[in-house]
């Protein structure tokens, strides 16, 4: 699974999206929870949640039931996500691997402390996916 900031004008969906289509090219099976996901939870245009709880709680559970789902967790760090620290959180204390990817600084130690693994470009990411696949 991939995970990054959809709002804030951060990641966005297309990059994650985009990170998807890269790793399953290169034969990786994925978690994809972007192209699965209904179009009523798209929320990459909603500025304010404080009225919108029952969406919320739709985009929280839908987000958490594909962390479970997936073995290891490719975290876009490129700006502070609410959302995507509680994945990495929740991924983490399940046992999984959690790999940043980090392509710029990052001005926080949460991110890095959360992470198994630390690579700055896809080419390092995929080098880095063979090598744990070659090592299960």
């Amino acid at each position: 699974m991939v995970c990054g900031s959809i709002g804030y004008n951060r990641v966005g969906a297309s990059d994650i999206k985009n990170l998807y289509s890269f790793l399953q090219n290169k034969g990786f099976s994925i978690v994809n929870h972007i192209v699965q996901q209904k179009e009523s939870l798209d929320y990459s245009h909603i500025i304010d949640f404080r009225d919108k709880k029952d969406v919320s709680h739709q985009i929280v559970s839908y987000d958490l039931q594909h962390v479970k789902k997936a073995d290891l967790i490719v975290v876009i760090a490129n700006g502070a996500s609410y959302g995507t620290s509680i994945e990495m959180f929740v991924a983490k204390n399940s046992g999984k691997t959690i790999i940043l990817l980090a392509k710029e600084s990052v001005s926080s130690p949460w991110p890095i402390a959360f992470s198994d693994y630390i690579v700055k470009s896809e080419e390092e990411l995929i080098q880095l996916l063979y090598q744990l696949q070659a090592n299960s």
